[in-house]
């Protein structure tokens, strides 16, 4: 008889966000962060979220994980839908950060990775006690049985000498070893999804091509879903499915890893491409630069919030109305008023 978790298939539903909306409360008042994103994710594929810092990406990952601070708000309107291993559809924005209902998800069904794996890692235990400590408190396994797991996990993910490491401290490992034995503790569980929140901004180019490599190889061998964030088109390019662009709380480009790159259509995405440093650039080019700077939280443009840096704009329509999402391919959608009929 095939169980369900036997019976789920690369590309069936996975996550599906629905106008997803998060404030925080400051001294100032409410600060809208994330405003009404909608995405969707299927098992087996990588999502890129894109933007410069303070678009909203990892806000809208960390309200997947229940892992937000008491200072956020997610909006009644929010829909946040899961579906897990044993065939069940959870319902994320019912759960309380502390529940056991989210405890199980997260770290079990989703894992997450962060942008700085030093500071991930407590110096005062060993690299091996910390990933026995995330399989036993998702598996039922005994130390011994837990000790084994995380020294293959070491050597799944490329650590030379795996023993030798499991019983060292984070200090002693190289940026590279590290992030490494940060992506075994979040794969220890064998999660259906693995959020990466910029895992290779702090690393050199030749480790970092390391990791992506590494992290496509596992999602081969695991079958498990990515969510790759970062503000880096290059290192998008090489992992992504499919990629959503963030400006502001918000996604003005949703498509395929080819629509974005060979039909770009909003001014933002453009601007984003243009700024990729190429091979071959004629001598005394120069890499094109988005004027001004994303605007704070807490005083959001009326209308379009990129028309302040848009070289597009459209006097007296961009400034007063927001624009909606057209339908460009039935994979790739903008919010863009060049593109309203």
């Amino acid at each position: 008889m095939e169980t369900a978790e036997n019976s789920l298939a690369k590309g069936d539903p996975l996550l599906e966000i629905k106008d997803l909306k998060v404030s925080f409360k400051t001294d100032e008042g409410i600060v809208p962060a994330v405003d009404g994103v909608n995405l969707s994710l299927k098992r087996g594929h990588t999502l890129g979220l894109v933007g410069e810092s303070g678009s909203g990406k990892s806000v809208s990952t960390w309200a997947v994980l229940q892992l937000l601070p008491k200072s956020a708000i997610i909006h009644k309107s929010s829909s946040i839908t899961f579906h897990c291993k044993d065939g069940e559809i959870a319902e994320i924005t019912s759960f309380k950060p502390k529940s056991p209902e989210i405890r199980n998800i997260r770290g079990g069904e989703i894992s997450l990775i962060f942008q700085e794996p030093m500071s991930s890692f407590s110096p005062v235990y060993t690299v091996g006690n910390q990933i026995m400590e995330a399989i036993r408190a998702h598996r039922n396994v005994s130390k011994e049985e837990a000790e084994g797991i995380a020294i293959d996990m070491l050597s799944r993910v490329g650590i030379p000498n795996p023993k030798r490491r499991f019983k060292q401290y984070p200090f002693e490992l190289s940026g590279g070893m590290r992030q490494r034995a940060m992506i075994s503790v979040a794969l220890s569980s064998n999660p259906s999804l693995l959020i990466a929140d910029e895992p290779t901004t702090a690393l050199d180019v030749t480790i970092q091509a390391q990791v992506l490599n590494l992290m496509k190889e596992l999602q081969e061998e695991l079958g498990m879903a990515i969510i790759f964030i970062t503000h880096n088109l290059g290192v998008i390019a090489q992992i992504a499915d499919e990629i959503a662009v963030m400006y502001l709380g918000g996604i003005v480009e949703q498509g395929s890893r080819h629509d974005i790159f060979h039909d770009p259509k909003h001014p933002y995405t453009m601007n984003l491409l243009r700024a990729i440093p190429r091979l071959g650039k004629s001598e005394g080019g120069r890499l094109v630069a988005i004027e001004g700077q994303i605007p704070s939280p807490m005083e959001r443009p009326s209308g379009c919030c990129f028309h302040t840096r848009c070289s597009e704009y459209i006097p007296d329509r961009c400034n007063v109305n927001v624009p909606q999402i057209t339908q460009i391919s039935p994979e790739h959608t903008v919010r863009c008023f060049l593109y309203e009929s």
